[in-house]
């Protein structure tokens, strides 16, 4: 049972018009939101942000965000995230091999050198104590530019929030989130754990 119930998508009717962003990336808008709208302005900035940060303004295209954004969830251990995540990979073209395989992401072929580069930054990004060292600069700087930088932090980031909120909350997961969790990440032992 979560720590907090979620309220009703038309709780706050300016928070449900921001919250068709999530129709297009999630085809539901996720209970976190519906949470946060205790808190009218904490669902309205959150979605705004999330807007801002999912933009896509150079070569990380919104799919490498979403993987960015499983990397830093399964790194914190935040089920939730995970399955969300994952969800939105898919509906925004990750290649099926790469949902497939994105436990492998450090050898499996569907993943380029880029690709690696940026998923291995949000995995120690995530890391408490925090992990970025001169190696991950390296070869962040061999295959992108400092706003794709900039780009991909700012999802590292926002998930870091999200991660904290929803395993904190204990956020109630949406059957949508479910069923793609179960399907990319089920071989793994994922399951949706106190989000019930």
């Amino acid at each position: 049972m979560p720590l907090v119930k979620p309220l009703s998508p038309d709780h706050d009717p300016e928070t449900r018009e921001l919250a068709d962003f999530f129709n297009e990336t999630l085809g539901f808008c996720p209970n976190s939101v519906l949470t946060m709208q205790h808190r009218p302005a904490i669902s309205k900035a959150f979605i705004n942000l999330n807007k801002a940060v999912m933009a896509n303004e150079g070569r990380v295209t919104s799919a490498l965000k979403r993987m960015i954004a499983w990397v830093s969830s399964n790194s914190t251990g935040c089920r939730y995230c995970q399955a969300h995540a994952i969800r939105a990979a898919e509906r925004y073209g990750a290649e099926q091999e790469q949902l497939d395989n994105i436990w492998e992401y450090r050898t499996h072929p569907a993943f380029s050198e880029a690709e690696r580069a940026a998923l291995d930054f949000s995995l120690v990004a995530s890391q408490v104590p925090n992990a970025v060292d001169q190696t991950i600069k390296d070869r962040l700087y061999e295959h992108w530019d400092e706003g794709e930088i900039v780009e991909m932090l700012g999802v590292i980031s926002l998930f870091g929030y999200l991660n904290r909120w929803n395993d904190s909350m204990g956020t109630s997961i949406e059957d949508g989130a479910v069923e793609s969790g179960n399907q990319y990440l089920g071989k793994h032992g994922w399951n949706k754990g106190k989000h019930i």
